[in-house]
């Protein structure tokens, strides 16, 4: 089934009621109904349609969070292609990967960026650059508005291809991870009956909508159980708190509970409507688990997921099935298949650390247009191999400890350290760099890089934040940058990043 056919069953019966209310202030008590989204995506697929684009082209789109967006997502599901959304914070040389790689039909783009980025598009095939701004301005909605607000959905099967998900290789060159609309609906309704969504639910939507927490999980969350959605284009922790007691649900990354813990308004009453708060994206600090539930009343739900298979696991939501476990992500979802092994490929016994696999039907199919990678990251049974470090305990806990391809986790989004290096390294004066993540008090991890200069040749911390901060996404540059003389290495001359990492525990705390 086309995964907006779902989504569009879950409707309320009372079209007309509200269904995203923006929350960030000044729109004069406009709202979304349940008939705006049914309409606007209409209008926006009848728009792709006449584009008489190639089956299960994807449109690429590299915007700011709005409705619209997200509307635009779903105007890309009823018309049968594929939604590839791209982090805001991308820049040139990213983006133009990206556009080469995956060969859109049609780019969406802030209007601010459009002369850029249309070039890149059009000179690499793209046939169609559209813009749309957070203001409901663009020429993609002036396009759209000429169209019927009435569409049949196209017909797909759960192999059908829904988006990609690019995710950053550990050699540097991004992946995209193929989902289909089973893979995605699969997950939304096992969330929906594990996470208890009952008739009445508000959920508050701060996240962005560029990956899968904010796009899929919040998103679907809401749309399948018919919920309504205050939309907060941005988080501001104040601006949140005054809106909790009209919701029920609440998602975040890590960095977004400890910005609502610094702010005094934070307490129980604020909190005396709510049901559930869910964290993932990043590891949740245990002293921000405890003070939490201290403050709020409530104990966090924490989940553990990828790019390539969406939700894999969580802690309960009823007390029935156990206890949320802090430090833990909880059990395997029902319909997941999850084990633990050594590098001899031998399963693991309960409480031995070891490469998590998984199976399921949310697991992608594999990498876009990378077959020899996607069969690397299979096992020859089938399972996925994600690439962390965990455990799991006798009584079916799992506990990441670690991530064997040294991916960092900032404020919820990936960093590969390969990828930040290869930049790094093509810097003047530079003759090889080091990138890790260090404990961050406000973001979980913190980037920082060790940079070894070329003889003779003498560089300026300061100076190669700044040039690395015109070239990739601000997430990705090292906020800290320290010159040696020489990285540590091992007897095969392999840099000793464990080494790097104890040595710089402290760059982030005072």
């Amino acid at each position: 089934m086309n995964l907006f056919s779902a989504l569009r069953q879950a409707f309320p019966a009372d079209l007309d009621a509200c269904a995203i209310e923006p929350a960030d202030g000044g729109t004069d008590g406009r709202f979304y109904s349940w008939r705006d989204l049914d309409q606007a995506s209409a209008r926006i697929a009848n728009l792709l349609d006449s584009l008489a684009l190639p089956p299960a082209s994807r449109i690429a789109v590299q915007v700011e969070k709005s409705v619209e967006a997200l509307l635009l997502y779903l105007g890309v599901l009823r018309a049968g292609h594929v939604f590839l959304p791209l982090n805001t914070a991308y820049q040139a040389a990213e983006i133009e990967y990206f556009i080469g790689n995956a060969e859109p039909a049609v780019m969406v783009c802030s209007g601010k960026n459009f002369t850029w980025i249309s070039r890149l598009a059009f000179k690499a095939g793209t046939t169609h650059v559209f813009t749309l701004n957070e203001d409901r301005t663009g020429t993609l909605l002036d396009r759209a508005a000429f169209h019927a607000d009435e569409h049949q959905p196209a017909v797909k099967s759960g192999d059908d291809l829904a988006a990609i998900l690019y995710t950053s290789g550990t050699t540097g060159r991004s992946k995209g991870a193929m989902l289909s609309h089973g893979n995605l609906l699969s997950n939304a309704e096992v969330l929906k009956d594990y996470w208890g969504w009952q008739t009445g639910d508000v959920l508050i939507h701060a996240l962005p909508i560029f990956h899968v927490h904010g796009l899929f999980v919040a998103s679907h969350g809401a749309l399948l159980n018919g919920s309504k959605m205050l939309w907060f284009s941005r988080f501001d922790p104040r601006a949140v708190i005054a809106r909790l007691p009209e919701a029920t649900v609440f998602m975040g990354v890590p960095t977004l509970y400890v910005r609502l813990l610094g702010e005094a308004g934070f307490n129980r009453e604020a909190c005396r409507h709510m049901r559930l708060f869910i964290s993932g994206s990043a590891p949740l600090l245990i002293e921000t688990f405890n003070e939490f539930r201290e403050r709020s009343g409530h104990t966090i739900l924490e989940r553990y997921g990828m790019s390539e298979t969406v939700m894999l696991t969580s802690n309960p939501y009823r007390p029935e099935d156990g206890e949320r476990r802090g430090g833990t992500v909880g059990f395997a979802l029902p319909g997941v298949s999850l084990r633990v092994r050594d590098d001899q490929g031998h399963e693991l016994p309960a409480g031995e650390v070891g490469g998590i696999e998984v199976r399921g039907p949310n697991v992608f199919s594999g990498y876009w247009r990378m077959p020899e990678k996607t069969r690397e990251e299979f096992t020859p049974d089938g399972w996925f191999k994600t690439g962390d470090v965990g455990k799991v305990s006798a009584d079916g806990y799992v506990t990441i400890v670690g991530r064997s391809k040294d991916l960092i986790i900032t404020g919820g989004y990936n960093v590969y350290p390969a990828e930040v290096e290869g930049f790094l390294n093509e810097l003047p004066g530079v003759a090889e760099s080091a990138v890790i993540g260090a404990p961050h008090p406000d973001f979980g991890e913190g980037v920082l890089a060790v940079v070894v200069p070329r003889p003779g040749a003498s560089v300026d911390p300061a100076g190669l934040i700044a040039a690395l901060k015109g070239r990739i996404a601000g997430f990705k540059v090292p906020k800290q940058v320290f010159v040696v003389a020489e990285l540590p290495r091992n007897t095969m001359g392999k840099v000793q990043k464990n080494l790097l990492r104890e040595r710089h525990q402290g760059a982030f705390h005072a």
